[in-house]
């Protein structure tokens, strides 16, 4: 079923596929999605950690000595830590990122949800967030899972990324709309 899913492809989506159908078959997809969820955060925290999972220079050893003392302090364990083991055995913890994008997939089409991705200026609040998903849901008929992204460069607004669907309505992109129109004034 989820390897002919044509969202996932290449390495990683080999990976989330295995670990997908892994979780599915111990009935703990929602365990499995929020680890890997925590271990995202982690790597969006860190540079440190980010380098270790990038970084060809590290040995398939060094690295999973650091990522098995990582997981231990952040309750990391089960299905998910022996996974990202496997990857780094597998010298392929360089793909975790999109392992975990991939996966995330999968478990949204599992349940019938639509994924979105959300660039925003600012950090959004539960309200907003909550408004959102449902202005979302209004429009797709499904459950919507976000994934935020917070960009100051778009200085305000939103900019939502829905299947093949996109709207943006960043403050940046109205300037260059009003900038190029005044360009073409003259």
């Amino acid at each position: 079923m989820a390897a002919e899913d044509s969202t996932v492809s290449g390495v990683s989506g080999r990976y989330a596929t295995a670990l997908f159908e892994l979780a599915r078959d111990e009935k703990s997809v929602d365990a499995v999605k929020a680890d890997l969820d925590k271990f995202d955060a982690l790597l969006n925290e860190s540079a440190d950690l980010k380098r270790l999972v990038r970084s060809p220079v590290f040995t398939a050893d060094e690295q999973g000595k650091a990522l098995a003392s990582v997981l231990a302090k952040a309750g990391i364990g089960g299905i998910t830590a022996n996974f990202l083991q496997v990857l780094t055995a597998n010298r392929r913890l360089f793909a975790v990122a999109d392992t975990i994008r991939a996966f995330r997939a999968l478990v949204a089409k599992f349940k019938g949800e639509a994924t979105a991705d959300v660039t925003v200026a600012e950090t959004l609040n539960d309200k907003n967030l909550d408004a959102l998903k449902s202005a979302l849901k209004s429009v797709t008929g499904k459950d919507v899972a976000l994934n935020v992204t917070v960009d100051p460069s778009i200085i305000g607004g939103v900019v939502v990324k829905l299947g093949s669907r996109m709207v943006d309505s960043s403050l940046r992109t109205k300037l260059n709309s009003i900038k190029n129109a005044m360009k073409e004034a003259r």
